[in-house]
């Protein structure tokens, strides 16, 4: 018995917790090992948690063939392509935070030696990678996997313009239901770099991760393997005392933006790393990602910017793929929780023969690595995916994702047509009153206002529509689905509950954006070029006349909302 784990001080004074222990499936001896949380996110509620149980089961397996005692606790996520279109999104954000606290509470009332959690879902892995920061024991996370690829591999995101086909009868709702039969055929996150398939490599970029683990099809044998090897390895970072806070340096974090650039990464990933990160103790910034998305090309080709589903990406190489690309840039000498560091990792990486086998896999689909993960030399896009932009429409900043918009799109000035929830702008595109060349405002959909739902359904009518995704930009102080496509800026800041511009801003007002230029801003009143001090004069005539309207949430959401920080400022609570 080694007195100085957390598990072994407890006993010592509180003398219950063996007894009830031994009531369940505990043994005299099992009091005295390394005493192992296993923690996931399985449950019924989408196919990214469905399938974790069995890998539950085998990071238990893990955990006992090196000599520690596994307890599995279970909180369960929800999803976001369920919570869509409707008030269920309000509370997708706050549900990280959630998560984030019963992991927290399991740990910390029990307390366990150390812990290995398994997530796939969108807000599962940064619930999971927050908690593993915050409580700072030995800890290794299991990606849940990637879904297998659709008919033609086409994706579930589709569904949103099809349903509009419906609608105006130019699709059948026979063909429709079978769209929706075939298009999720397997458990895992969704097929695309969303943001589920995004954080689980954020979770093996920041090294939190064993190698080459983010996005295995959840249908492969390999995945066991993986959650099974987590289990064991868990045990070894007790026996030598690495934490969390020997990996998550500011260099891991670095690591994790570069990598973030070269797949084409989600937006959501730059307010979950801000939260990570601050649970380390470091701060970082989207103006960071912003200088780091510039100098670092996007070199994967996957969904929705690109052609190919995540699992192909795994079968190119996956994270150490990118990372062999991205190496002289890198910090190779990050220590990860593999004990060793990222350059020893692809040492390893490079030597072993999966690799090689495993880009067999794409000579089904007639592909081959360079298909999917891109060189430097060669990127499939000279920058990064997304853009922070600044100026007299958010003072604070936004964010949007570059590699979504088409390059016609990347200066776009129009009038404001605004709307206070997305609901409303949805019913204006059917009812064509939006036109294009519009700047679409979608306000009071932040944090504090309505706990930062998605506005994925809007932004996707934008981008299936042939004139209005070459010609029309949606703005927004809410967030997007990493799904998104299209000129949608957002995480807009100040929000406009807080009295931010957005707010004040009114229909026929002429907006500019400017991605080479990170700017964002009015440029004229009522149809009309004005100056600056102009503007200014008139934003502050409009805000002296502006009332901060009385959203009342109950439960949850209310705590959420009252206690949130700024989207850019990782939106968690406190």
């Amino acid at each position: 018995m080694n007195e100085q784990l957390n598990s072994q001080k407890v006993r010592q004074i509180s003398f219950e917790g063996d007894a009830l222990r031994m009531s369940m499936d505990w043994t005299v001896d099992d009091l005295d090992r390394v005493q192992v949380m296993v923690e996931s996110t399985e449950g019924h509620s989408h196919p990214s948690s469905y399938h974790l149980g069995e890998l539950v089961s085998e990071m238990e397996k893990g955990v006992l063939q090196l000599g520690g005692k596994p307890a599995v606790y279970t909180t369960t996520d929800i999803c976001d392509g369920v919570a869509q279109a409707h008030g269920g999104m309000r509370y997708s954000l706050a549900s990280r935070d959630m998560i984030a606290g019963m992991v927290e509470i399991h740990a910390k009332a029990t307390p366990f030696d150390a812990m290995v959690l398994t997530s796939a879902g969108d807000k599962a892995v940064p619930a999971h990678l927050v908690a593993i920061a915050r409580l700072n024991i030995p800890a290794v996370h299991v990606p849940g996997g990637a879904m297998g690829a659709g008919p033609c591999m086409k994706s579930n995101e589709e569904l949103w313009h099809m349903s509009v086909k419906v609608s105006e009868q130019s699709m059948t709702k026979e063909e429709f239901l079978a769209f929706q039969r075939a298009c999720c055929p397997t458990c895992g996150a969704c097929q695309y770099m969303g943001t589920a398939a995004t954080m689980q490599v954020m979770s093996e970029a920041l090294g939190l991760a064993l190698p080459w683990s983010a996005l295995i099809p959840a249908t492969n044998a390999e995945i066991r393997r993986a959650a099974r090897e987590a289990g064991q390895q868990v045990m070894r970072l007790v026996k030598a005392d690495i934490r969390p806070s020997d990996i998550l340096t500011r260099k891991a974090f670095e690591n994790a933006i570069m990598i973030h650039a070269a797949i084409g990464g989600s937006l959501n990933a730059v307010m979950h790393l801000i939260a990570i990160a601050k649970e380390a103790g470091i701060e970082i910034d989207a103006d960071l990602f912003d200088s780091i998305h510039r100098q670092v090309p996007v070199l994967v080709d996957t969904k929705t910017a690109g052609k190919y589903p995540t699992e192909l990406f795994w079968y190119a190489g996956g994270v150490p793929q990118v990372m062999l690309e991205l190496q002289d840039m890198l910090h190779l000498d990050q220590l990860t929780v593999t004990g060793r560091t990222v350059a020893e990792n692809l040492q390893a990486y490079k030597a072993s023969e999966m690799p090689r086998f495993a880009e067999m896999f794409l000579a089904n689909y007639k592909l081959n690595r360079r298909d999917v993960i891109y060189t430097l030399k060669k990127p499939l896009k000279s920058e990064g995916a997304m853009a922070y932009l600044k100026g007299n429409l958010a003072e604070e900043g936004c964010i949007i994702k570059t590699t979504a918009v088409a390059p016609e799109m990347h200066v776009h000035e129009g009038p404001a047509i605004v709307f206070d929830d997305e609901a409303t702008a949805v019913q204006a595109y059917k009812d064509k009153t939006i036109q294009p060349g519009d700047v679409i405002i979608i306000r009071y959909q932040g944090p504090r206002a309505a706990g930062m739902p998605e506005m994925f359904f809007m932004s996707e009518l934008i981008a299936s529509d042939p004139v209005l995704s070459k010609t029309t930009s949606l703005v927004t102080d809410g967030r997007f689905s990493g799904a998104t496509r299209g000129p949608c800026v957002g995480y807009l800041c100040p929000e406009a509950i807080d009295g931010g511009t957005i707010a004040l801003i009114a229909n026929g007002d002429t907006v500019r954006i400017d991605i080479p230029n990170r700017s964002i801003a009015i440029t004229g009143i009522a149809g009309e070029a004005r100056s600056e001090e102009e503007i200014a004069a008139v934003l502050d005539e409009r805000r002296q006349g502006w009332q901060r309207p009385d959203f009342k949430h109950k439960g949850v959401l209310g705590t959420y909302t009252r206690c949130a920080n700024p989207s850019l400022q990782g939106g968690g609570l406190g």
